[in-house]
């Protein structure tokens, strides 16, 4: 699989995102679902220039909706939490 394919977005629109972010030095992504954590290691060192020392997954379960009379359900999804060394930053949003 190609690193431009596993990282998918970066998750950063929850309160806690954005404290691992300012505090602990953690970043959000949304990943593909078959990547496991040494992929996910490898695609955010090589896209980002940044050392990784730790990462963690979740798969979020997707929320039932509802549409008029139907009800459906959103897919599920995976989470990567990824720790940077320290003085690593990477930039999404500033100056917006």
């Amino acid at each position: 699989m190609e690193t431009h394919q596993i990282l998918k977005r970066p998750h950063m629109l929850t309160e806690k995102a954005n404290y691992f972010k300012e505090n602990e030095n953690k970043v959000v992504f949304q990943v593909e679902m078959s990547a496991n954590k040494v992929q996910i290691r490898q695609a955010v060192e090589k896209l980002f220039n940044v050392k990784v020392l730790d990462v963690r997954t979740q798969v979020v379960r997707g929320k039932e909706k509802r549409v008029g009379r139907w009800i459906g359900k959103k897919q599920n999804w995976k989470k990567a939490v990824v720790t940077l060394r320290e003085g690593d930053t990477i930039e999404f949003f500033e100056g917006v």
